[in-house]
């Protein structure tokens, strides 16, 4: 399926089924054990002709029977923002974000970001209800993904065996002015790293009211790599 002519015909999950995910075979990836001072720092880049730039931070601040705070900094020439996760477990998003990397959400129920053990050929679907920040309204976010295989990349922190993503999404049904932004994900997670080392994402929408004469409008091209990471000792 090509990227650039992606759209959903129905809900995510529906999609998903025709939609293939690179790697080869190999063992499940077990779940990651956080450390407070736990820190992965990201270039990323978002646009078409002259892309936006920024670098993220993504830091374990504090752990307790409640689950896991995550510090997340954007930087950039035209952002400035700091905002916080919370993980119920590794994978598992209880506050967070699942589009806009600049956004906070609170999800009912709990995002699964990542299903451990990553298993090769797994599939996991959610309805996730959330406060859509950008408009104040209740909106439902349809997430599927399906796991791939393992694949071996290289990226500004290092070369790393990752295990492969695809995450299909339909973003905000109750935008006033839009249809449901439809999102296609790829992600590249490492084991040593414990978090992502690459991800790419595409994202068009449709204004409302354009009837046949509608056309996709690109919103995201967006492509996030490792720039460097520390795990805290034992």
């Amino acid at each position: 399926m090509d990227r650039r002519t992606f759209m959903f015909a129905g809900s995510a999950a529906l999609v998903g089924g025709c939609v293939s995910v690179p790697g080869v075979d190999g063992p499940p990836a077990p779940a990651p054990v956080f450390r407070v001072a736990d820190r992965w720092v990201y270039n990323c880049s978002d646009g078409f002709r002259v892309p936006v730039t920024w670098i993220e931070t993504h830091e374990v601040t504090a752990i307790d029977a409640q689950g896991i705070d995550v510090r997340v900094e954007l930087r950039g020439d035209t952002m400035n923002y700091t905002r916080m996760e919370r993980l119920l477990s590794p994978g598992v998003v209880g506050v967070g974000s699942v589009y806009d990397p600049a956004e906070t959400r609170r999800f009912e129920p709990p995002l699964i970001r990542y299903q451990f053990p990553l298993t090769p050929g797994a599939t996991w679907n959610q309805n996730l209800r959330n406060l859509d920040p950008a408009n104040q309204l209740n909106s439902t976010v349809n997430r599927f993904v399906r796991v791939g295989g393992w694949q071996q990349i290289t990226v500004p922190a290092g070369t790393f065996d990752t295990i492969v993503m695809r995450i299909l999404m339909s973003v905000d049904d109750n935008n006033p002015f839009r249809w449901p932004t439809n999102a296609n994900y790829v992600v590249w997670w490492s084991e040593k790293v414990g978090a992502a080392v690459r991800e790419t994402r595409y994202a068009t929408y449709r204004e409302r009211g354009d009837g046949r004469d509608a056309i996709e409008i690109r919103a995201q091209n967006t492509t996030i790599e490792l720039a460097s990471f520390i795990r805290a000792p034992a």
